[in-house]
């Protein structure tokens, strides 16, 4: 894909590189010179230093061509111009990273196909680390009814020696949740288990299940025997 992302500032350069490292051709947009250097010498992508909101730079950088626009611009203002002439020019994907919840309706109806409020991720996820801190990782899907998390079992828990369809089948597992990945080592890929998966101590697994029932899970999964 060719990605176009408006604003060479730590977010943006960090996505450029993590994007490159997965394959994707990137240009990104900033007035800054230091900035578009350093994109095109440490990171590795093109760089086109300008406005991002300017229609000539634009047409430079390649918006016509692009899979993909982010706008990690310095304000909302900008970021919402930019998604703007995205759609204008036809981009499939429109991204924006949004400051102030003030902007989500004009965002998503200019054009926006995802938007990334960087206050509610960051509360979001100190909340999490607060309140749930025995989970590693933990993400949000439609609107927050969905949640995924990734936990770590511990050694003499209930779990440890049982497949993943004893554990379904067992009346304390809350119900509608599901074990939907499992890394037996830390250097180990990630798997889809089935039914015959037995969990063992020191893995990590992927639970999907809805928010209420949260403690529950950890609760059940962290249980000694």
């Amino acid at each position: 894909m060719y990605v176009l992302i408006g604003g060479a500032g730590l977010v943006g350069l960090s996505l450029a590189h993590k994007l490159v490292e997965l394959g994707h051709t990137v240009a990104v947009i900033d007035v800054d010179s230091n900035a578009c250097r350093y994109a095109r010498e440490q990171v590795g992508v093109m760089a086109f230093e300008g406005s991002a909101v300017n229609t000539e730079v634009l047409l430079e950088a390649g918006i016509r061509k692009a899979d993909a626009v982010a706008a990690v611009l310095r304000n909302d203002a900008m970021n919402l111009a930019l998604v703007a002439l995205a759609k204008n020019y036809g981009v499939p994907q429109i991204l924006s990273r949004m400051r102030h919840r003030d902007f989500a309706d004009p965002l998503r109806l200019t054009g926006a196909t995802h938007i990334v409020s960087t206050v509610d991720l960051a509360v979001s996820t100190m909340v999490n680390a607060i309140e749930y801190p025995q989970v590693e990782s933990m993400m949000h899907f439609e609107q927050g009814q969905i949640e995924v998390l990734k936990l770590a079992i511990p050694n003499n828990c209930y779990v440890v020696g049982r497949s993943v369809a004893q554990i379904a089948q067992d009346p304390r597992f809350p119900t509608g949740s599901l074990i939907i990945g499992y890394q037996a080592h830390p250097h180990e890929d990630l798997t889809i288990p089935n039914g015959s998966t037995v969990l063992e101590s020191g893995s990590t697994i992927l639970i999907v299940t809805k928010p209420g029932l949260l403690h529950q899970v950890i609760d059940f999964i962290e249980g000694c025997k």
